[in-house]
């Protein structure tokens, strides 16, 4: 059964649009079996988003950022701070590619230019419709124009932290680190031999 025969009729119903976008989604769905069942489901998203993890040759050190995320907060996660990658939503017209580089710079105060596509992933794909480009990029010392630390116009405030890339591997086993895309992108390094 081809897909366009399994769902038919979809409604949407915007029912939050204040950070990004909750819509109730309904739809019939049938199964395989022959059944026909209306259902209904929250779909949230803002748009898709990037993330890059920064790797050291010379030094085996990661760039990493700590910030306050809410959602973690009032799941009484961490005190609400999480340990990931650099990352954000892309803007409209800009190219994944460009949203790093504009990122890295507001987020972590490093000019990259060369980046090595890992993959595009949902990291929540029963709720979320954002898909996230990964990435990873080699750094140098030289490379640094900034503090980092975020936007304020964007009320970003987060940590710089330049670990080891054992560190970091060790921060997984203790779960220190337990953001999704972070975890891909140390492992991908890891498996690959990166550094």
């Amino acid at each position: 059964m081809k897909i366009k025969e399994k769902v038919k009729n979809i409604t949407f119903k915007v029912i939050s649009n204040i950070w990004g976008t909750l819509e109730q989604v309904s739809f019939d769905f049938t199964f395989k079996n022959g059944k026909t069942t209306r259902l209904t489901h929250e779909v949230y998203g803002k748009g898709d988003g990037v993330a890059v993890l920064l790797y050291n040759i010379a030094t085996k050190k990661v760039m990493l950022s700590k910030q306050f995320r809410i959602p973690m907060y009032v799941a009484g996660v961490k005190n609400g701070f999480s340990i990931e990658v650099c990352g954000g939503t892309i803007d409209e017209n800009e190219s994944p590619e460009k949203s790093v580089i504009r990122e890295t710079k507001e987020e972590i105060g490093y000019a990259i230019s060369q980046l090595q596509k890992v993959s595009t992933v949902f990291l929540s794909p029963g709720l979320m419709r954002e898909q996230v480009h990964l990435y990873v990029a080699a750094y140098k010392n030289e490379d640094k124009i900034g503090i980092g630390g975020g936007l304020a116009s964007e009320n970003e405030e987060l940590t710089v932290l330049e670990i080891s890339f054992e560190d970091a591997l060790n921060m997984i086993k203790n779960q220190e680190i337990i953001d999704a895309r972070t975890i891909m992108l140390l492992y991908h390094l890891k498996i690959h031999e990166l550094i």
